[in-house]
């Protein structure tokens, strides 16, 4: 390749020279042809494969829970809603005797999120009306108002102040199924009204008019949520025939009387803990971030940051005592999808690059190259002789197809390197441990990875 005489560049420009360089490097290798070639027909992930590892992949595990049929998310973010409530699903079925297809409604608690959601938004733009446009906060605040993702606290906030309730009382809809559009509407509506706040505070109009307004923004944004995915029920006639054929009238409930009656799991008995291993967040701690949540009144959100190998001994115990786990991930990474595998092992990105992939998880979280994405439970684990984990049971909520009929396993490496969050009932945590619970929690910036959401 041949290149005309360049002028003087500014310091650490690209010339000439260094393209013939790097040009000369790529191609006095065959390896890299190699590649080239191989990616230029097919995604890297399959050229990466390591198929004598896939070859081999087992899905029988020593602890194995009973499971139910698999659910699908579809095109939406509601993994976090959709493992919350797979983690209620097991007590519900044995509580009526029903068949494993039985689900509560996703878009029923979709609903009171994203109403919630607008609610906290306008909230937090009340209070900040100080923040100048272009600031980072308001830039974060405007950024994403009402995403579909979130974390276990705002579920929690969610069941508590509207119950759940079966998906044939209030079931998907196509926005539900596929939120963007919807969200989008919302979105656009919630900056407006994010604009015309701060207009009128900018005037000078008191707080009492600015409330006054807020509540007519409400009104809309429940009234287009509505067309979207339906009134949600303030109650229902509940009835069924169970497994044995045996018919049940329950009555008229309302969505909390449903979830006490048939699920009724004391939720204060549960932590979340995360493994949030950069130098400067101290593990035994607690810490929350600014502006995240959905329910102005509700529960904030507290993540007890502890070592990995705590997280799955707590995890490990909830499993063994048959109880479900809930589990957030960044589950991009090292995926193969339709063989439902988590493992870093299961590919060789570098020998595909002839690179190295150096970064460590610490690393990872303060460059931008890793956070949650994700939410799913965990339903088994494989323990070793010793008793410790080799790999883990994961149910998804991507439907049946990939994996094994919809369920996932992980390596326990990929456990190490791409597992955040776990929530477990509190007897299975150190009662040391748990005292860190009682301090005021360190805060977090509201664009910290720890503030995104599954």
């Amino acid at each position: 390749m041949a290149f005309s005489t360049e002028p003087a560049l500014a310091k650490g420009a690209i010339d000439s020279k260094r393209i013939a360089k790097f040009q000369d490097q790529f191609e006095s290798d065959d390896r890299y042809l190699q590649s080239m070639n191989a990616v230029a027909g097919t995604s890297v992930s399959k050229v990466a494969l390591n198929r004598r590892k896939a070859s081999k992949v087992s899905h029988a595990f020593s602890v194995h829970l009973p499971e139910n049929k698999a659910t699908a998310q579809m095109s939406s973010g509601r993994c976090w809603l959709f493992a919350a409530l797979n983690v209620f699903r097991p007590r519900a079925i044995k509580a009526m005797n029903v068949g494993d297809d039985f689900e509560f409604s996703q878009n029923y608690v979709l609903f009171w999120d994203k109403f919630e959601k607008a609610n906290y938004f306008l909230e937090a733009i009340l209070s900040t009306l100080d923040e100048p446009v272009g600031s980072r906060l308001l830039d974060h605040l405007l950024m994403a108002p009402v995403q579909d993702g979130g974390q276990w606290h705002m579920f929690v906030n969610l069941v508590r102040k509207y119950g759940v309730i079966p998906k044939s009382v209030m079931p998907e809809t196509e926005s539900s199924s596929s939120t963007g559009q919807m969200s989008f509407q919302i979105t656009g509506k919630l900056r407006e009204y994010a604009c015309r706040l701060r207009e009128r505070a900018a005037s000078g109009d008191p707080e009492s008019d600015l409330r006054e307004e807020k509540e007519r923004f409400l009104g809309e944004i429940y009234r287009m949520l509505c067309i979207h995915l339906g009134e949600p029920p303030s109650e229902f006639l509940w009835q069924w025939r169970d497994k044995d054929k045996k018919f049940t009238r329950a009555g008229q409930l309302t969505p909390q009387e449903f979830y006490e009656k048939f699920v009724g799991i004391d939720l204060s008995e549960y932590v979340c803990l995360i493994h949030d291993p950069r130098p400067k967040h101290e593990f035994n701690r607690t810490y929350t971030v600014k502006f995240l949540g959905n329910v102005v009144e509700g529960e904030p959100i507290v993540y007890l940051n502890v070592e990995a190998g705590l997280m799955k001994r707590a995890a490990i115990h909830q499993l063994q005592n048959e109880e479900p786990v809930w589990f957030g991930c960044d589950v991009g990474k090292y995926l193969d999808r339709d063989l439902g595998v988590m493992d870093p092992d299961l590919f060789n990105f570098d020998l595909v690059y002839g690179t190295e992939h150096r970064l460590s998880k610490a690393e990872r979280l303060m460059y931008g190259h890793s956070a949650m994405t994700h939410a799913m439970v965990f339903t088994g684990v494989d323990l070793d002789d010793s008793g410790a984990p080799l790999k883990w049971r994961v149910e998804n909520s991507w439907s049946e197809k990939p994996g094994d009929k919809g369920f996932f396993q992980m390596s326990d490496r990929w456990f190490d390197e791409f597992n955040y969050e776990a929530v477990v009932r509190k007897e299975f945590v150190p009662e040391e441990t748990l005292r860190a619970l009682e301090e005021p929690p360190v805060e977090l910036d509201p664009w910290d990875p720890m503030g995104s959401l599954a």
